[in-house]
């Protein structure tokens, strides 16, 4: 069956598939004993974050000197103002990409400046060898790996956990995140900056201004984290500022140098933005939710609500929403699900994206949790808070709280969910972080036969601990989490923790899960209950010193399910065979060998066919390949190729493709499409399941965008078209004309229609 996970006032839905109702996995009881036998883990992570020394930062000694501007600095991308001349000049930069023993063969230079309001920096690119510049469009946050581009990285807290990161791409795309986890960035943060471009044959030019409003920063500092990355495709080289080893990313915080400033930063001044929306949509549904035709007239609306952030200090921010919208989110890209739990699509929400990972950090891929898109579950948010940031340069909160409707016609009733989050700062870059989420249903009735009504309350409380050493291989983290949910009591734990060793030849990890048959996550993201698992996992790297393979090597990963009395469930042995080429296109060799015992019935082509029994065991092997190609093409394309065995001694045949086409900066085209080929005895028998998706997205400026993206998938029956136009008139303030079918397959009739205009503005003071 399909799960509509979030609504947006009907103009789209995002689905998560999931399997039947009943819980698969409550058939086993993971006794009290069990649970503590896998508390170790945070204990050894624990001392081992004790063992972490206080060594000064790697790259402490690059330092970059900023002094204030002398005179008034214009955006031409040009450097031709007596404060460029006089800043610091910093080039040479070493190479990260293919190799990390050498200093780049493409230029770069950098130089940086500030004044009351804001943070300026030039980036002088030089080109080298024949051929345009490598770019998608003129769209703002673009593939990093697929465009000639350059980015600032800055730590403003010096904490190398948490930062933000600006940049462009050679035609002057604009690119911007916040960073977590020390070195990575979230890209669906948006705030007000500007820049510009200049591009010639011989270099291009990138010249920006980050007002101090528009980030977080320590009052009184006067030393930041800062790097410089730039990325060349066409000499397949990416280099920073400050070195690093070529296993990690540029936007590693560990490895920044130092902005040093003339003087204390100016003193942040608190200041609020209200972002006032107004929509006025048509919609209109065709057909019921079991394909019965209908003709229903036309439903007109119009709607109005509000945003506000409000800077309570200079690391601290409210977030404040009424009557929020999301209709301008770009449409989730469909996956064809053959597995038997539900899948996860991240969050796009604007409202819930600034300190993410306070919330959505927490946890590993499959115990999550808190998920923010459980809020709003097929009814809208009436209004929301958020506060977060850093209280000091150790501790760091986030408090939400968001209220959503009833629902009379489904018996929805209304509900609040509530997190806390407190992280404490340990050692240099390692923290622990203490969380309580709280989900609440409003006039739940005293007694009810109706299962449909949901739990009156569902509350998780636990801890994460993440180790990350100064300069160490050593990373990891564990979390521990008690729920708490009307009539069920004991065995509702999880544990989950891992620890990973990574150098320039040798990946090793461990992960293990354990969760509690009564554990309950219902504003989270945990498939199955009631289970252990362990998945240890090894990759071996191979460097020659010449050719056309960068790298190449094996790896190997194997994952146990268990239930409480240890007795096998599934195990998956993966062997994997990656070779890098130095053009940066990979190609890879799999095998793999999966054993199932099912706890549930389970359908294998999940279409509603005949479930296959509970407790039947399957065991098969696939074999396949991986194939990337290069990314400084204007054709790319990936293929994924998986033959091999399938459940009740079937066969399964899966190809997933990907073609992608541009037409420099304006145009950019991509085909997905996945197929798979089914065999099973009767009453299954074969099956071909069709997923495509064509999409194409043209840039007729940088602030004028259209996107038509069209879907059709055999395995949920469904066509969907949806086309976005976007008028960006001022910086993060939008017109947006958004226009959504979907059509049932064979006989091919709409489902329902929609239209949407929506106008956003973003109000500073």
């Amino acid at each position: 069956m399909v799960l509509k996970i979030l609504h947006f006032n009907k103009l789209k839905t995002l689905n998560l598939a999931f399997n039947n109702k009943a819980n698969p996995y409550n058939i086993y009881t993971i006794n009290q004993n069990t649970l503590k036998l896998f508390r170790f883990p945070f204990l050894l992570l624990f001392m081992l974050g004790f063992q972490t020394t206080q060594a000064q930062k790697k790259n402490a000694h690059i330092k970059y000197y900023i002094h204030k501007a002398t005179d008034v600095i214009k955006l031409d991308g040009l450097m031709n103002e007596q404060s460029w001349l006089k800043a610091q000049a910093v080039n040479k930069f070493p190479m990260v990409l293919p190799m990390d023993t050498s200093v780049s063969k493409v230029p770069t230079e950098v130089r940086m400046t500030y004044d009351e309001n804001n943070l300026y920096i030039i980036a002088i690119c030089t080109k080298v060898g024949d051929g345009v510049d490598m770019v998608e469009s003129l769209k703002r946050d673009w593939n990093f790996g697929k465009n000639d581009n350059f980015i600032l990285f800055l730590d403003t807290y010096g904490d190398q956990t948490n930062g933000f990161a600006f940049g462009a791409s050679a035609v002057g795309a604009q690119w911007d995140g916040t960073m977590f986890d020390g070195g990575s960035v979230d890209l669906n943060w948006d705030n007000k900056w500007t820049s510009a471009i200049y591009n010639d044959a011989e270099k291009y030019v990138w010249e920006a201004a980050i007002p101090f409003k528009s980030i977080r920063y320590k009052t009184g500092v006067q030393e930041w984290g800062v790097n410089f990355s730039r990325n060349d495709l066409k000499t397949t080289e990416k280099s920073s500022w400050a070195p690093m080893p070529r296993q990690f990313p540029t936007a590693s915080l560990a490895y920044t140098g130092s902005l040093v400033w003339d003087a204390p930063l100016p003193a942040h001044q608190n200041n609020f933005s209200l972002i006032p929306y107004f929509k006025s949509s048509v919609s209109k549904e065709f057909a019921t939710s079991d394909g019965t035709k209908i003709n229903q007239a036309s439903i007109n609306k119009n709607a109005y609500g509000l945003d506000a952030k409000i800077s309570l200090s200079s690391s601290l921010n409210l977030d404040l929403t009424v009557n929020p919208d999301f209709s301008q989110v770009e449409v989730d890209r469909q996956v064809s699900n053959l597995s038997r739990f539900e899948l996860f699509f991240p969050e796009k929400r604007q409202f819930f994206l600034e300190n993410a990972d306070l919330f959505s950090n927490l946890g590993f891929e499959n115990v999550r949790p808190f998920f923010s898109r459980r809020i709003g579950l097929n009814t809208n948010i009436d209004f929301g808070a958020r506060m977060s940031g850093r209280l000091d340069k150790n501790w760091r909160i986030g408090i939400m709280d968001m209220k959503t409707s009833d629902d009379k016609t489904t018996g929805l009733l209304a509900q609040n969910f509530s997190v806390l989050a407190l992280q404490r700062k340990l050692f240099k870059k390692s923290s622990i972080e203490l969380f309580y989420i709280d989900k609440t249903a409003f006039d739940y009735p005293s007694s009810t036969i109706n299962t449909s009504v949901g739990n009156a309350y569902n509350r998780n409380f636990g801890f994460e601990y993440n180790l990350a050493p100064k300069n160490n291989p050593w990373t990891g983290k564990t979390i521990f989490i008690k729920s708490f949910t009307p009539n069920k009591s004991g065995n509702d734990y999880l544990n989950a923790g891992n620890l990973q060793y990574s150098s320039r030849k040798w990946i090793i990890s461990w992960q293990h899960e354990i969760v509690g048959n009564n554990y309950n996550a219902e504003v989270g993201y945990v498939p199955r209950n009631n289970y252990i698992k362990f998945m240890p996992s090894i990759t071996r790297l191979y460097f020659p010193k010449s050719g056309n393979i960068l790298s190449y090597g094996p790896q190997v990963t194997t994952t146990y399910y268990y239930n409480s009395n240890f007795n096998l469930t599934d195990n998956t042995k993966l062997f994997n065979y990656l070779i890098t080429f130095r053009d940066k296109s990979t190609f890879a060799t799999v095998i793999q060998n999966d054993y199932v015992e099912l706890l549930s019935p389970f359908d294998p082509t999940r279409i509603g066919k005949q479930p296959l029994a509970a407790h039947t065991k399957h065991q098969w092997t696939t074999m396949g390949f991986d194939w990337i190609s290069a990314p400084q093409h204007k054709l790319t394309y990936y293929l994924t190729v998986r033959k091999g065995g399938y459940y009740a001694d079937g066969k399964l045949l899966s190809i997933t493709g990907d073609i992608g086409y541009r037409i420099q900066p304006y145009v950019n085209f991509d085909m997905a499409a996945t197929y798979n080929h089914i065999e099973l005895p009767q009453p299954w028998g074969k099956n071909n399941f069709f997923l495509i998706g064509p999409k194409m997205d043209i840039t007729m400026t940088d602030k004028l965008f259209f996107t038509a993206f069209y879907q059709y998938n055999e395995q949920t029956k469904n066509i969907n078209f949806n086309t976005r136009f976007q008028w960006r008139y001022k910086p993060v303030s939008d017109l947006f004309i958004v226009y959504t079918d979907n059509y049932y397959i064979g006989p091919v009739f709409v489902k329902n229609r929609a239209v949407v205009l929506k106008f956003t503005y973003w109000w500073n003071k």
